[in-house]
């Protein structure tokens, strides 16, 4: 058996990290499903245009629009007027959105740690170095 590509090593670890808060946030009270998460983590904090968010999070404009429409019916998302084009809608996080991502973040600090505990300082350093200049080369939305 071949050792996995280093695309299957890179997502193996987030999609560990995602399930862990996802569960994490679900049992907080706050029944999101996968697919509104990964749209919900790509808001932008002034707000996005909806197609960025589809494009974002690589699925259709009409699937996000679907989504945005779940998030904001349970009151996680809400569209606002874009301040530089009145005909444009951006997507921003509601409170409930706010809520939710607060018991996200001291589970994703958690796993963090945990890799950090197992990976050490140098190694912890050096991914964390390795990745932010992997960001630059693949990431349009940096």
């Amino acid at each position: 058996m071949t050792d996995p590509s280093l695309g299957v090593l890179l997502f193996i670890p987030y999609r560990h990290m995602e399930q862990r808060i996802l569960a994490a946030v679900n049992a907080a009270g706050h029944p999101i499903t996968l697919a509104q998460g990964r749209l919900l983590q790509r808001i932008d904090p002034e707000g996005s245009r909806l197609t960025t968010l589809a494009e974002a999070a690589q699925m259709t404009k009409q699937s996000a629009g679907y989504l945005v429409d779940e998030l904001e019916r349970a009151g996680y998302a809400e569209r606002t007027p874009d301040p530089a084009d009145g005909r444009a809608k951006l997507v921003r996080i509601a409170a409930r959105g706010h809520e939710a991502i607060e018991v996200a973040r001291p589970v994703q600090a958690q796993i963090e740690d945990e890799w950090a505990v197992a990976l050490g300082p140098d190694q912890t350093d050096a991914l964390r170095r390795a990745l932010l200049t992997l960001r630059t080369l693949t990431d349009p939305y940096a």
